[in-house]
């Protein structure tokens, strides 16, 4: 499994995290066998939520990870708050009540990575940066990210952040490329040029912030998956085609798409199987040509101009 250097080397990730957002279903023995699966892939890296399963995901791992008799300090354990049924939520109550939380629920003395949870309109930055000051000297938390924040969001925040904003998580996969689209299509008056998210991808390459992919196998929000879906013939022939040829699964292929942007995106893969686990990570074995990975952005519908 290859890794990414998170914020010149603050944290050295996996480039494929396994996200626990459906565990909070699982037994905890199959839960153990999932992230043990994980580890010996290669992964390190464990994505959560205060918000998964209600908590109740982040006890499921802490139970799964005693069981295995796994060493806090083979695991990169990052997890998020700011989301209330029906608002969002910055306030430094919320954050370090959250964290609290978190760290009952995992069961450690320390997060690696807290993120906040969706952009908060009415945030107050001076609160958010309170919280994170307090939650770095009490060895609670060791770094900080944001999800689904666009540039702008991101230079309020470090503008009164002590800290660095090392990792932003959005939604990509090979079908939802609205990040990539505007740049193929710079000044054109159609709709694939218009920039919805202020340049993300741009602006964080040029902060050093680590994009993290989820929903990497999802088309829409949340409509359903594309891999093997008759709504998506070209797309899956171009990525059977690379499958069989590169001796992989067409899940790899479709992660290995994400990996091959020098952006250094990490990708959240969220399968509760793993069988399926095992050949996602696959993808960090293989690497596209350029000619291959525009052939499958093509074939997903998309025209370059």
């Amino acid at each position: 499994m290859k890794t990414i250097s998170m914020s010149n080397g603050a944290v050295l990730a996996s480039e494929i995290s396994l996200g626990c957002m459906r565990i909070s279903d699982m037994s905890d023995k199959d839960a153990a066998t999932l992230i043990q699966t994980a580890l010996d892939e290669g992964i390190n890296f464990f994505d959560h939520a205060d918000i998964y399963g209600g908590g109740k995901s982040e006890e499921v791992f802490s139970r799964a990870v005693k069981l295995n008799k796994i060493k806090r300090e083979d695991l990169i354990i990052q997890t998020k708050c700011g989301i209330r049924p029906g608002f969002f939520d910055f306030s430094k109550e919320h954050i370090l009540e959250s964290v609290d939380n978190s760290l009952k629920r995992l069961n450690t003395d320390y997060i690696d990575v807290l993120l906040l949870h969706r952009p908060d309109t009415l945030v107050e930055p001076e609160e958010v940066a309170e919280a994170f000051d307090r939650l770095l000297s009490s060895g609670k938390v060791r770094n900080f990210g944001v999800s689904n924040q666009n540039p702008m969001q991101m230079e309020l925040l470090s503008h009164y952040l002590n800290q660095k904003i090392i990792a932003n998580q959005l939604q990509l996969s090979i079908t939802n490329t609205g990040m990539i689209d505007a740049g193929f299509n710079v000044n054109m008056q159609i709709d694939p040029s218009i920039v919805r998210d202020g340049s993300v991808l741009d602006y964080c390459r040029l902060k050093n912030i680590t994009i993290q992919a989820w929903s990497p196998f999802q088309y829409g929000f949340f409509e359903g998956v594309f891999l093997n879906n008759d709504k998506f013939p070209e797309l899956n022939k171009k990525i059977d085609e690379l499958a069989e040829a590169k001796g992989v699964t067409n899940s790899a292929i479709a992660v290995a798409w994400i990996l091959r942007h020098p952006a250094k995106i990490q990708t959240i893969a969220g399968t509760t199987n793993a069988g399926r686990l095992k050949d996602i990570c696959k993808a960090s074995d293989i690497e596209l040509t350029r000619q291959e990975w525009y052939e499958v952005y093509r074939a997903a519908g998309n025209k370059l101009p």
